[in-house]
This record gives structure tokens, C-alpha cells and sequence, in this order.
């Protein structure tokens, strides 16, 4: 079945050749940067493709997906390759079909977060934003190094999984990551400094094989990046939330006076209108469905989950300044771009994750397997004697402490390191941590 798959998107790819030819007037070439775009779709995309029919699944829907995706941004490289640079606003239309795909992605995973193939939902939807590279200049190159780095969190996760289990899991990773490592070898020789366009004029409307309707309106460069970025953000879909307030993957924050993120920056944009001010949503404590969803609570001290089933899931999500308990047993907690939130829980037989998080204190009561720290700055976790077990999976945080009981009731600090050393010992790679200094 693998074999047929990957047979079949070659013969895609072909008959899309064909057709570009076709669009020519039967006489033009296919660009060269069209053709080795080709050889990325029909190596390693299919090979992802087929991998994930295999495993089947979520994972197979969500890689028809991404398959729609990739199919898009070949339909802007065949404009780009016959056509001037256009206008910004004609150049949002282009992209809009793409950036569609993407959220589409991204909110498949927030959809299927009860799904056991939860961590392969995410190392895409955490890395698909990569698919953006053609509206970022002059590095696109190291902003889809940039996103392919966000996917290892996730990707270590299904390692971890099935590394014993199942070695189709471990090939669906190597696969799915090559991707971006052969995208990334792409754009450094056709389009270094950004998306290369066509020298000669040409009517970009007949070259838009996925065009859409209408008029975009003269959106900016940087409003274009967000559109295709907006979605990354973990709360995607969560009907509470707009766009304007999702800031850590959107690059148009820093012409609004929004806080600054880190990673490569977007082409500079033209001078826009001053920035209105952030609404202020309600605050959220409510059931939906199996989900409590804690949202926008501002000096909380006394907010209280206590009607819980094994089945449910509680996320937290821009809380700031407040308490939360949860009693009872439950399946998982998320806190999402929390600020100096305080969470103390009895059981959860999932996880706890803390994501985007500043200053977040986190006190178990009962029992949890695994606490995962991701991309948070200050988090003190307190375990008690039932919870010591517990495995604290940390990756691009700092400042976190692990706090454990002694025998006289008191608890002890441990920090968890931040610096580590790596060594060749003849065979492979050992990696040790390391106490900083001074």
C-alpha cells in the first residue's frame, strides 16, 4: 500500500508538470526551482504521505492535509516562476488558499486532543507554520529551521512512545523531519533571500491554480505573515480568543507595540495605522463538552474545578495572577500563556502541561505521571511523597525548580539544569547536564 501511494502522488506530480506546460500554451518549460519542488513532493512528502496511511488514523487524515498544503504552495512557485512580483493585495489572494490548509492543520490538533496519536498531531501542527517561508525575507531558510525546531518536542515524544514498540513510528518521524531538512536545502539554492520571482510580466491570473474570489483589501507583508502564521497558536478554534491577542508566533505584534518573540523577522513593513487598543474578553469557567475551559481570569484567587470525571481535561488559558484548583481525578491539565498562575491538583492519570507560561507555580496532592515544560520562563513544580515518580520533561524553558518533601514536612528546592554538555565517545553522542557557573 506504502508503494502505491507514493506511485501515485509521482504520477501527481507528473500530470502537474503537464498541466503548467499546458497553461504555457504547450511551449513553456516547467522552471527549475518548480521541478526540484517536484522532487520534494514526490521523495519526501510522499514518502510521509504514504508512512501515515499506514499507521492510519488520525495521522492519516491529518497528512491528506498537509498533502493540500504542499499542493498550494506549488501552484504559487508555478505563478512566481512565470510572473512579476505582484501587488500586496493580489499577493494575499495568491497565499490565501495556503494559509486556509495551514489553519486547517493546526486546528485538526486542537479538534483531536483526546486522540492517541496526540503527539504526531502536534510535531506537525507545531512545524507546519514552515510552509510560510514564501511571504518571509531575506531568511526564509532559518525561519523553517525555526519551525521544524518547534515539531522535536513533540517528535522526541512519539520516539520515546514507540522506539520499542513499533519502528514504523520511528520512520514516520525521520521521514516527516526530513522534510524540512530538504526544504531547507531547497530554498538555500532557489530562493535565498526569499520567494524568486519571474523577471518577465505575465498575467498572474491565468498562472493561479489556486487562486480565490474577491477583493483581499491592501493587506501589508506583515498582516499577510500573520494570516499564515495565526494559527499556530495551541488556543486555535477556542471561540473565546481573536487573533489580535495571539502574540507568540505573530510577527505583526512588534509593529503594534506587542511584546517582541524571539526567532527570525518578518520583511519590514509599510507604515500603518496606530494600533487599537487589546479588548479585554470576559473571563471563562465553564464545561464544554469534556473540556473545562479556564480562560481570561485576571486576579482569581479562588477558582475552583470540583465536579470532575476521569474523561475530562481542564486548559488554562491566559490566566494571570489567579489560583486554580482542581479536585478529584481527571485525564490531563494544559495551562497556556499563563502568568504567575498557581495550580494545585489532586489526580490526573495523563499529563500536565505547561506551555508559553511565565512564573507559574504548579502543586500536585495526589499522583501524576508526567509534568512536560514547554517554552515557559520560571515554573516551581511541588511533588509530594504519592508523586515522586513523576517524569518532568522540560525543552526551550528556564528557571524551573522541582520542589520535594523532607521527612519533617519541608520542602527542598532542586533546580532542573538548563546547561548541558555534549561528547563523541567513539560511537555516539553523550549528553550530560552541567552546573552553571558564578
Amino acid at each position: 500500500m506504502a508503494e502505491l501511494v507514493g506511485l501515485v502522488q509521482r504520477l501527481e506530480v507528473a500530470v502537474g508538470r503537464l498541466e503548467d506546460m499546458s497553461s504555457s500554451g504547450g511551449g513553456g518549460a516547467v522552471s527549475v526551482y518548480v521541478v526540484a519542488y517536484d522532487n520534494l513532493i514526490s521523495g519526501p512528502v510522499a514518502q510521509y504521505t504514504a508512512l501515515s496511511q499506514k499507521i492510519g488514523g488520525d495521522v492519516q487524515k491529518h497528512a491528506e492535509l498537509m498533502k493540500q498544503a504542499f499542493s498550494c504552495q506549488r501552484q504559487l512557485l508555478v505563478t512566481a516562476s512565470s510572473s512579476q512580483k505582484p501587488s500586496d493585495s493580489v499577493l494575499t489572494s495568491l497565499l490565501a488558499p495556503m494559509s486556509k490548509v495551514i489553519q486547517e492543520v493546526q486546528s485538526f490538533r486542537e479538534k483531536n486532543r483526546s486522540s492517541p496519536l496526540f503527539n504526531h498531531l502536534s510535531a506537525v501542527s507545531e512545524s507546519v507554520p514552515a510552509l510560510g517561508w514564501v511571504a518571509m525575507a531575506p531568511k526564509p531558510g532559518p525561519y523553517v529551521k525555526e519551525m521544524q525546531d518547534a515539531a522535536m518536542f513533540y517528535t522526541n515524544r512519539v520516539l520515546k512512545d514507540y522506539k520499542e514498540k513499533d519502528k514504523m513510528h520511528v520512520e514516520w518521524v525521520s521521514t516527516y523531519v526530513s522534510i524540512w531538512t530538504e526544504l531547507q536545502a531547497y530554498i538555500k539554492q532557489h530562493h535565498t533571500t526569499g520567494l524568486s520571482w519571474s523577471k518577465t510580466v505575465s498575467d498572474i491570473l491565468v498562472w493561479s491554480g489556486c487562486l480565490w474570489s474577491g477583493d483581499s483589501g491592501a493587506t501589508s507583508h506583515n498582516a499577510l505573515f500573520a494570516s499564515i502564521n495565526k494559527g499556530a497558536d495551541i488556543t486555535k478554534g477556542l471561540k473565546h480568543v481573536s487573533d489580535d491577542q495571539k502574540t507568540h508566533k505573530n510577527p505583526t505584534l512588534k509593529v503594534q507595540g506587542g511584546p517582541l518573540p524571539s526567532g527570525p523577522k518578518p520583511f519590514a513593513a509599510r507604515p500603518t495605522a496606530a494600533a487599537s487598543p487589546a479588548r479585554t474578553l470576559p473571563p471563562v469557567l465553564e464545561l464544554d463538552g469534556k473540556k473545562w475551559k479556564v480562560e481570561n481570569q485576571e486576579g482569581a484567587h479562588g477558582l475552583v474545578i470540583s465536579d470532575t470525571e476521569l474523561k475530562q481535561v481542564v486548559y488554562a488559558f491566559k490566566c494571570n495572577n489567579s489560583t486554580l484548583q482542581v479536585k478529584g481525578k481527571i485525564n490531563s491539565i494544559i495551562l497556556d500563556n499563563c502568568k504567575k498562575l498557581g495550580l494545585v491538583f489532586d489526580d490526573v492519570v495523563g499529563i500536565v502541561e505547561v506551555i508559553n507560561c511565565k512564573d507559574v507555580k504548579v502543586q500536585v496532592m495526589g499522583k501524576v505521571p508526567t509534568i512536560s515544560i514547554n517554552k515557559t520562563d520560571g515554573c516551581h513544580v511541588y511533588l509530594n511523597k504519592d508523586s515522586l515518580s513523576c517524569e518532568i520533561i522540560s525543552a526551550k524553558s528556564s528557571e524551573m525548580n522541582v520542589l520535594v518533601p523532607n521527612k519533617d514536612g519541608e520542602y527542598t528546592e532542586i533546580p532542573v539544569p538548563e546547561q548541558f554538555k555534549t561528547v563523541w565517545d567513539g560511537s555516539k553522542l553523550v549528553t550530560t547536564a552541567t552546573e552553571i557557573a558564578g
